[in-house]
């Protein structure tokens, strides 16, 4: 493996890093303004929209799709380092390029198993920008970890399917520019190979049947930069039989499918979200005097950005590995890693984003620092894609396999 850069990704790196400094940490604070002048707080800020035309003009979109038909057909491994800056500002900057889950996830699944006119209808305005998407399949009555668990039906009746069941933390479904949900249910309930009793459909938002109920707290608020986390009921919301995705009993296919390349993207964006927080520190350390001296100069808050130095770079090599894996071996052949970096980056992180709140003080738990917000989104990602003991469980079993 390289570690050095190919010139496309030097490229696209120097672009984006500038993309930072100049549009979107400058619109931090505008956007939060904006939002508390919106009608709705789900409504996007004005900014956001033009910083999704900016990254347009610039060329910084759909930077995530291998695909070059779709997207910006870079590998993993040349993705891994461009997606770790966006993670910077992660309230604003995927949003900004087109790189945000669970739009992401959604759109490969759309790329990779939609039919053609399922692509025309949904994942042309997906790639453009126009219109955002949830992805339900967590719900609130069993352990969705384990995803043979979920009840809800999805049923044939003629020409249609009918889908009955309550969703949970079902991201971005609070944002009205959702309109398009992928849901998980059950066709064959009672077949014997459980993993191919689940499918995939497409629901419009607007289906008689679909209600959005409320919007899920994270750590007690509402997450409106990302369209909030809904919990959504489907009561008889019939679509046809054309918008399942691929085939019956192909949803936990898909949904596995779905989760290598998003379970990566989230550890990139969380390394992100580890150097703003050292950078604050850094920047906290220096401007702030305690007992007489400035906090740069206290041991702990040396060992404090020492070990959070170590822990990014050895997490950073960790997922480049991974995604060198997933381009050369494949998702099936980089199992292991991908199941590593998915228990290893989180929480990591999490421990560096509580060191620098510990540093900021009350500001680390404030509105004016972005770090309550960085804390609260890498926390979520310990339980998000699979908590962090099924990974564990699996990859001991890969481990232990070796020796039977």
């Amino acid at each position: 493996m390289d570690f050095a850069f190919d010139a496309r990704t030097e490229e696209l790196r120097a672009k984006l890093l500038a993309f930072m400094d100049e549009y979107v940490y400058p619109a931090e604070q505008v956007a939060h303004e904006q939002r508390a002048r919106l009608a709705s707080p789900w409504d996007t800020p004005r900014v956001v929209e033009e910083l999704k035309a900016e990254a347009r003009r610039q060329g910084l979109w759909n930077l995530f799709l291998p695909d070059a038909e779709h997207g910006a057909g870079l590998t993993n491994l040349q993705y891994a380092p461009l997606a770790e800056i966006p993670g910077r500002s992660p309230q604003l900057a995927p949003t900004a390029t087109n790189c945000a889950a669970p739009d992401t996830g959604n759109m490969e699944v759309l790329a990779q198993f939609a039919d053609e006119g399922q692509k025309k209808q949904w994942l042309e305005p997906l790639l453009a920008g126009e219109i955002r998407s949830a992805f339900a399949m967590t719900e609130p009555d069993v352990a969705s970890s384990d995803a043979t668990n979920i009840t809800t039906h999805i049923e044939r009746d003629g020409d249609e399917y009918v889908i009955t069941g309550r969703k949970w933390y079902i991201s971005g479904a609070m944002n009205p520019d959702c309109k398009i949900f992928i849901v998980m249910g059950k066709t064959d309930p009672d077949g014997e190979d459980i993993r191919r009793q689940q499918s995939m459909v497409l629901v419009p938002r607007d289906t008689p049947g679909v209600t959005v109920d409320r919007a899920m707290q994270v750590f007690g608020y509402e997450d409106h930069y990302h369209g909030g986390h809904a919990e959504v009921t489907f009561d008889h919301a019939r679509v046809p039989v054309s918008n399942l995705i691929g085939e019956e009993g192909g949803g936990f296919a898909i949904a596995q499918a779905r989760l290598g390349p998003g379970r990566i993207h989230h550890c990139m964006r969380l390394i992100g979200m580890a150097e703003r927080a050292i950078e604050l520190m850094c920047r906290r350390a220096v401007s702030r005097e305690a007992f007489g001296k400035p906090l740069a100069r206290q041991g702990v808050i040396h060992n404090w950005i020492a070990d959070a130095r170590v822990t990014v770079e050895q997490l950073r090599l960790l997922v480049l590995k991974t995604a060198w894996l997933m381009d050369t071996v494949g998702n099936k052949g980089a199992h292991t890693e991908i199941q590593a970096i998915k228990i290893a980056t989180p929480r990591a992180v999490v421990d560096i984003i509580d060191r620098a709140i510990q540093l900021h003080g009350a500001g680390g738990v404030s509105q004016d620092f972005p770090l309550a917000e960085l804390y609260a989104g890498a926390r979520t990602l310990m339980i998000a894609d699979g908590p962090d003991e099924v990974h564990q469980r699996s990859l001991a079993r890969r481990e232990i396999k070796k020796y039977l």
